[in-house]
């Protein structure tokens, strides 16, 4: 049964309230409170849908006064699930639309509700990018404050590297603009530390000029797996800044169960420059399949998408590795031959340039080492299979752990992960986030993250 927050509470917070409240025992609370991983089935017990920060504020209000949990949903997936409460106030940004460009200025302002299609379509109509999610229905809020990983990460750094301001209402219902001129720590906090700090409304991104790319998937034979990922190994030890290349054992996708061993490639120099870089990974093997063109830079990041819908269950397992040597190729393939979902894939995401050149306090985000992450995305469809392909993902993640080190990406972490996994997301940088937590929220309000517990007192 869905615990309920106090009517009279509610009808408080309706009188202020801009946007819509919604309660159990409506259709439309029953579609709202779904999130992406269709793993995840929570019922809270009011939903409050925000068009503003006043809003926000008002919901933390309202929940605190209540003594009830309280969870932050922005536009997109949260595969971890955490964006919705059992029996809590879930703020919902997803109605929190709106995009400003200032072309003149390259820079981009987007609210806490906004997708990366919708970002990246709007920054492209005047000529304009910033890295991004490599699936388009991701959410700019969650994805950002995690850090930001992307297609043009080489090129111009994590998304949270290229953040100007965030304004963010905190525990006490403050509205604050945290930038490098105005709360400092909070800004710095912001830039990988997730949502332990408050709700974040809107974001400002430095752009950079970008039209075009070229960029897109080359598949081989599962067979050739082996020395596809070998191949791979010796390509991304001296790549361009223009070129990412994130390698993976995949299914096709047309349904069919067949294995893959993929590649693919974003450049985004100049077409010529794009063509001698790119000519070693076209030339290489023989593939199955070759889409490698030149494409708007939205493109890129929709390419994948079908691979991911929504309502899909999904469990991951994700850590940087120590290099790519034989033993870790060698039972990767082990383990993929094995896999029990056609939907499910193993990936290598490179980090090198530019990502790799900032400090590795700078910001939050300590992972700033030249190499790979490793990341399980476990897809099915049918409820029935979930202990099965559960299972298979933690085997092969404890069947790779001794190539694996001590260092983990913040938005790949599950639900079940204990206290060291989050440790091992934050790094050294965990006890100056301890101090900022305890600096804005002090009693833990917004808990239902990748949690920093407030440092002592």
């Amino acid at each position: 049964m869905t615990a309920t927050v106090d009517d009279q509470r509610v009808e408080v917070l309706a009188a202020t309230f801009e946007g819509q409240l919604l309660r159990p025992g409506t259709d439309e609370y029953e579609e709202v409170r779904l999130v992406h991983n269709g793993l995840v089935n929570k019922r809270p017990g009011l939903i409050a849908r925000c068009t503003t920060a006043a809003d926000v504020a008002a919901a933390i209000a309202c929940a605190r006064a209540g003594g009830h949990e309280i969870s932050v949903r922005g536009g997109g997936h949260n595969v971890g699930g955490s964006a919705v409460t059992d029996g809590g106030v879930m703020i919902d940004l997803s109605p929190m639309k709106a995009i400003t460009v200032d072309a003149d200025a390259r820079t981009l302002r987007a609210e806490g509700g906004v997708t990366w299609a919708e970002l990246n379509d709007a920054a492209a109509a005047h000529g304009l990018a910033v890295t991004g999610g490599a699936i388009s229905s991701t959410g700019v809020a969650g994805y950002t404050l995690g850090g930001g990983l992307g297609w043009l990460m080489s090129m111009y750094g994590l998304a949270a590297d290229n953040l100007v301001s965030v304004e963010l209402v905190t525990a006490a219902g403050e509205v604050l603009v945290a930038s490098e001129a105005s709360n400092a720590d909070l800004f710095w906090a912001l830039r990988g530390g997730g949502g332990n700090f408050g709700v974040a409304t809107a974001f400002e991104f430095r752009m950079h000029p970008l039209a075009q790319i070229v960029g897109g998937l080359i598949a081989h034979p599962f067979a050739a797996a082996p020395d596809v990922l070998r191949f791979y190994r010796e390509l991304t030890r001296d790549l361009p800044d223009e070129l990412t290349v994130f390698a993976g054992l995949v299914h096709a996708p047309d349904g069919s169960g067949m294995k893959l061993a993929a590649l693919v490639v974003c450049h985004v120099g100049s077409p010529e420059q794009a063509e001698l870089d790119l000519a070693p990974i076209l030339a290489y093997g023989e593939p199955l399949m070759v889409q490698v063109g030149p494409m708007p830079y939205p493109e890129i990041n929709k390419m994948l998408d079908d691979a991911y819908p929504f309502g899909s269950l999904n469990y991951w397992k994700s850590a940087f590795t120590a290099g790519l040597d034989d033993g870790l190729i060698d039972t990767a393939i082990e383990r993929f031959t094995t896999v029990p979902s056609p939907m499910t894939a193993m990936l290598f995401e490179h980090f090198h340039g530019e990502v790799t050149r900032i400090g590795v306090s700078d910001t939050a985000v300590p992972h700033r080492e030249p190499g790979y992450n490793l990341l399980i995305t476990s897809v099915w469809t049918d409820p029935a299979a979930t202990t099965e392909n559960v299972a298979w993902t933690r085997e092969s993640y404890e069947a790779l752990g001794t190539h694996l080190v001590a260092r983990r990406w913040l938005n790949y972490l599950g639900a079940d992960e204990d206290s060291d996994g989050v440790r091992d997301a934050y790094g050294p940088n965990y006890e100056r986030l301890t101090a900022a937590k305890r600096r804005y929220d002090p009693d833990n309000i917004f808990r239902l993250n990748q949690n920093i517990p407030p440092a002592a007192g």
